[in-house]
């Protein structure tokens, strides 16, 4: 399939947030229980830094918006505006880890090569941006992919929410080649 991207903006912030709630109900929820659902919610979302910093892309089919995703070259691995511990200062990429962040499908477009683009995308930025190396955080639904491209496994993380529930996130790394 051809599919096109665009930087995102302030403007788009309404359709982000519309495609990463489908994202979530149509391939997270099905791997999850509803305590892991609402610390999901509350781990994930939009970071409108990713827009500011001009590295959060977004997927078209012709008009239809499919996909989304980018890198940070910032210390926060994962979140959104609100995620507790969240970190803006800048990585070295010399030494540290550039961040691949908020990846999310529309349902009916999984497994079409979304998420592979946004992959591309993200990695050759962070590379012509001095990085040697990606990390991120994995939820179930995206470790297949991540496994794809090349990422290993760090650890496990158990990310607790303000109500006490938790979810399984699996930190993952990449050698850029």
């Amino acid at each position: 399939m051809k599919f096109n991207h665009t930087i995102a903006s302030y403007d788009d912030i309404a359709s982000i947030n519309d495609l990463m709630s489908l994202s979530i109900q149509g391939l997270l929820m099905p791997l999850l229980d509803k305590n892991e659902l609402e610390a999901s919610y509350e781990s994930m979302g939009l970071d409108k830094q990713l827009i500011d910093d001009g590295t959060y892309f977004l997927i078209f089919e012709e008009d239809n918006l499919v996909g989304c995703g980018g890198w940070s070259y910032r210390k926060t691995l994962f979140g959104s505006n609100n995620t507790p511990d969240r970190d803006g200062s800048f990585l070295n990429p010399k030494k540290d880890a550039a961040r691949i962040r908020a990846m999310y499908t529309h349902p009916s477009w999984a497994r079409k090569g979304i998420g592979s683009l946004v992959m591309k995308l993200a990695e050759k930025n962070a590379k012509n941006a001095g990085f040697l190396k990606c990390e991120l955080m994995a939820t179930l639904s995206g470790l297949p992919l991540y496994k794809e491209h090349g990422y290993s496994e760090l650890e496990d993380v158990i990310y607790k929410s303000a109500l006490g529930n938790r979810v399984r996130m699996i930190r993952m790394e990449k050698k850029l080649l």
